[in-house]
């Protein structure tokens, strides 16, 4: 969490917790491929072991917040686990934590499609990339 996180009451801002999301997703992973530069592998290399030409596209938040997120000087937990994974898209799974009490604060969800740059289309799920995300399934 970052003190500009905050919004006027003092908890995250919602717009802050969806980033939070993002981070997690990229920092258990990885970053689309060509996206910024190497640092420490992600536990999982799914998003940038797609190959030339295909996007890893967000096709739906959504996001519970069950209690404020209060600003802490320490870092928020998230957990994030695979949901669903279809023929062509899986589902990320999320809860963001008070680092301090370890109340659930959040519990959000990331609908995710692989999409060809060129045409526009969904495109199927590989059986690598299904196989990549079983372990990280309930």
């Amino acid at each position: 969490m970052r003190w500009g996180d905050m919004d006027a009451y003092g908890h995250i801002n919602n717009v802050q917790i969806v980033r939070m999301l993002e981070e997690a997703r990229i920092a258990a992973f990885g970053p689309p491929r060509g996206a910024g530069l190497p640092g420490v592998e992600p536990p999982v290399s799914v998003f940038d072991s797609v190959e030339d030409g295909v996007m890893t596209l967000v096709v739906e938040h959504k996001v519970r917040y069950v209690r404020t997120l209060e600003y802490r000087n320490i870092p928020a937990v998230v957990e994030i686990w695979v949901g669903a994974v279809k023929g062509a898209s899986f589902d990320l799974h999320y809860v963001i934590k008070d680092p301090v009490t370890g109340q659930d604060c959040v519990n959000a969800s990331t609908h995710l499609a692989f999409v060809d740059e060129s045409t526009g289309r969904v495109r199927r799920l590989t059986p690598e990339q299904k196989e990549q995300l079983a372990p990280y399934r309930p």
